[in-house]
């Protein structure tokens, strides 16, 4: 799905990543990495040096550069649109800012109804360097595929309700428990933030949705079926009316992943605590991501590989398999490494 008179790239039929994302046979497993575009990249340093993170995603020509990289690099079947999840709410007004060391700090977190009737819906006005720069990556990019991707509702509400990044997520959980009209509310507000952010990538030229929610393994599957779920359903439904693949992703999701599969997933991201073979009866008939330890890229080359043939040959069971990390790529990752994995899998 593009802008009017914008014709999707003919190579984008034969994509491996699309192809494993829809349940159908790829010519080859298809690989790409969560982080791919970031801190283990010297030419990412290189551009970003001085420049502030939130900043750096609102420069459309900035943006198209950073998620072009590792493509360049690696050859990778995918690329993932360089952003980060606070953003659609820095760009509709929320003051915020990304601090390094510390991750997304809120100045006022949301704790009342009206905090939540002050946070604006997001429309096509507030981010037109997102259209552009989709739109630019779509055209330097050809046959391979763009992903789009957002927050998911619980883990943006998380920053807003605890101020900052958090491990215990005890205030969010208290309005989760405690104060749930004014929960639901802030639920609904960023599912429609999500939904209007996935949309405007996927018109501009996005082939494909990742939707986060890496903070959803802090919670019990009762809780999540009752107070989450139905919100990420509300994203993930919009999202699927666009026509693209949905990948659903969240850390620590082991018990979570047949409800992150219902909620309207074509494909289930499995982070690396969790067995391929574990997770694939648990999706049923969709596709999985996954799900190397991104520290195997640490260890001797011959055991990365060794593991990675392992998840590719169990990934075999189910619909569809994309190769990825468990989780994000490490700052300290050294880039050859993952280029001989791309190269590893491609080949096996």
């Amino acid at each position: 799905m593009t802008d009017a008179g914008q014709t999707p790239h003919p190579g984008l039929a034969q994509s491996p990543f699309l192809a494993a994302a829809r349940g159908e046979a790829p010519s080859h497993t298809p690989v790409w990495f969560m982080r791919q575009a970031g801190r283990s990249l010297p030419e990412y340093l290189a551009v970003r040096e001085g420049i502030g993170m939130l900043e750096s995603c609102m420069d459309a020509d900035l943006v198209t550069e950073i998620t072009l990289q590792p493509v360049r690099r690696y050859g990778v079947d995918a690329a993932i649109f360089f952003s980060d999840i606070v953003l659609p709410l820095k760009a509709v007004g929320v003051d915020l800012d990304i601090k390094p060391g510390v991750g997304p700090v809120v100045a006022s977190p949301v704790r009342t109804l009206a905090d939540v009737e002050a946070i604006p819906d997001l429309t096509d006005e507030h981010v037109p360097f997102i259209t552009q720069a989709v739109r630019q990556l779509v055209a330097e990019l050809g046959a391979t595929p763009l992903i789009g991707f957002a927050g998911a509702p619980f883990t943006v509400a998380s920053y807003l309700v605890e101020g900052g990044p958090s491990k215990e997520h005890a205030k969010t959980k208290a309005m989760m428990f405690g104060a749930p009209d004014v929960w639901d509310a802030l639920m609904r507000k960023i599912a429609g933030i999500a939904a209007a952010y996935l949309r405007i990538q996927v018109e501009a030229g996005a082939s494909a949705v990742q939707l986060f929610d890496s903070w959803a393994g802090a919670l019990t599957p009762d809780d999540y079926r009752a107070s989450v779920m139905p919100h990420s359903q509300r994203v993930l439904a919009a999202a699927g009316e666009l026509g693209v693949p949905r990948i659903h992703f969240g850390v620590g999701t082991t018990n979570l992943l047949g409800l992150m599969g219902e909620a309207g997933a074509d494909v289930v991201g499995v982070d690396w605590r969790t067995p391929l073979e574990l997770a694939i009866p648990q999706v049923g008939d969709r596709a999985v991501q996954g799900n190397l330890d991104p520290t195997l890229v640490f260890a001797p080359t011959e055991v990365m590989t060794q593991r990675a043939a392992a998840i590719i040959d169990a990934g075999r069971a189910a619909a569809g398999h994309i190769f990825n990390l468990g989780h994000g790529v490490i700052p300290s990752t050294d880039p050859d490494q993952l280029a001989r994995l791309t190269d590893f899998v491609h080949g096996y």
